[in-house]
């Protein structure tokens, strides 16, 4: 039995995407995030960070987004034999992991870092480490693409499209950058997209 603890949109987004596209039978348990059901006793027995996703399987929870992804993608299409082509796709899912979704919470939660009266400076400095991750990851595309490993894709496509749908309100989204936008595009137009965002009930940046 596998059952994805998620709150929609969240970083759990990830990890649903790859249960349907890997196939894999599951259950969801939402959790809401503004009843701060995630700070709940029973839930932090499961996760005692308080964050989404969780992913029970056998009933052993396994938290960390990228974690999850990783383990969901090992021996399938969306993870590279080892060798030159796994050492790239480590690189650019933690840079995805350490960077940009680091960099996200700056953005989302700026008052965080350093307080509120300093929460101006900490979203600017997030914003500026966001668009020049995301430069980076667009000059990568541009010349190795359509996808971050060349021409399919791998689980790092399905995080870093997670991260691009972030940005949609932001001064620059993500799709800004062209080779980026290509991606989102591709992306996006797979069907387990459109049955990911009618299970959540998404319906920004579709």
């Amino acid at each position: 039995m596998t059952t994805l603890y998620y709150s929609p949109g969240s970083a759990s987004f990830l990890v649903h995407w790859l249960l349907l596209e890997l196939d894999i039978p599951h259950e969801l348990r939402r959790i809401d995030l503004d009843a701060r059901e995630h700070k709940s006793a029973a839930y932090l027995a499961l996760n005692p960070a308080g964050v989404v996703p969780t992913l029970v399987v056998d009933g052993t929870p396994v938290t960390e987004a990228a974690a999850i992804a990783l383990q969901l993608a090992d021996g399938t299409q969306f993870a590279p034999p080892l060798g030159a082509a796994r050492a790239a796709y480590y690189q650019w899912m933690f840079l995805c992991a350490n960077t940009l979704q680091p960099a996200f919470r700056g953005w989302f939660y700026s008052d965080e870092p350093a307080g509120a009266e300093h929460a101006d400076a900490a979203k600017a400095k997030a914003r500026d480490k966001i668009e020049a991750t995301f430069a980076r990851f667009d000059a990568h595309l541009a010349a190795n693409g359509p996808y971050l490993l060349g021409a399919s894709p791998t689980t790092v496509d399905f995080m870093l499209t997670m991260l691009m749908r972030w940005s949609r309100n932001m001064p620059k989204p993500a799709q800004t950058w062209p080779a980026l936008g290509k991606l989102a595009a591709a992306m996006k137009a797979r069907p387990t997209f459109a049955e990911l965002y009618k299970r959540e009930g998404l319906t920004e940046w579709a």
